[in-house]
């Protein structure tokens, strides 16, 4: 578990695993991409928010969403996943949402290079959503299922940043660092790996930029 400060309060960061990370924040519950294949969603809370990134069956779950999801909870993700799923808040890139002043941004995430055997990106652009979540200026950014791509040069000041790392879908070694040489975030977390040499990386990472990991 990581904790920060923000001026909307402390928040707790847990890593559950693959690309679902949990947020608890002034009694609220919040959490990205379940997917029961990495733990059991029945031993957590029911959540106040779940965002989801694309509809990937690793990321849009709806066995692991059945327990963590009540009457209240509001569920953020894309047109893609609002067609599969009852209930969901649109957001697409660009647009906000605010959530008991919390504000949350969709953002982009798509392949430019990585494609698959019949020649398509794995994640075409438009189609999958990062997330940022702007806690009164601390900002915690989701990259979702991504490369490096032109648009994590507008991001502004990120606190942490949680970005894939996994080929072929996302991120290489070399790419997780250039995205974090690009972004320059405070503490940065991989997420979404099949296989991590968490001390090649932090050797490569900026001295001023933290890593931290499940």
């Amino acid at each position: 578990m990581a904790k920060f400060v923000t001026p909307l309060g402390n928040i707790n960061v847990t890593i559950i695993g693959h690309a679902s990370v949990m947020i608890d924040w002034n009694g609220h519950k919040i959490i990205t991409d379940p997917y029961g294949e990495i733990a059991d969603y029945t031993k957590l809370p029911v959540m106040d928010l779940i965002l989801i990134t694309h509809d990937h069956y690793d990321h849009l779950d709806p066995v692991a969403l059945r327990p963590i999801t009540g009457d209240n909870t509001v569920i953020i993700s894309t047109p893609a996943v609002a067609k599969i799923l009852k209930g969901v808040r649109i957001l697409r890139q660009g647009e906000t949402h605010e959530f008991f002043g919390v504000h949350i941004t969709a953002t982009y995430a798509y392949n430019i290079n990585q494609r698959n055997e019949n020649g398509e990106l794995f994640h075409p652009k438009g189609v999958g959503n990062g997330y940022l979540l702007n806690f009164g200026g601390f900002k915690l950014y989701f990259a979702g299922d991504t490369e490096l791509i032109p648009e994590m040069r507008n991001l502004g000041t990120i606190d942490v940043a949680f970005l894939p790392k996994n080929l072929p879908f996302t991120m290489s070694d070399d790419m997780f660092i250039d995205a974090v040489n690009v972004i320059k975030p405070h503490n940065v977390c991989p997420y979404h790996y099949f296989n991590l040499d968490v001390n090649a990386l932090k050797k490569r990472l900026p001295k001023e930029v933290k890593m931290f990991v499940k």
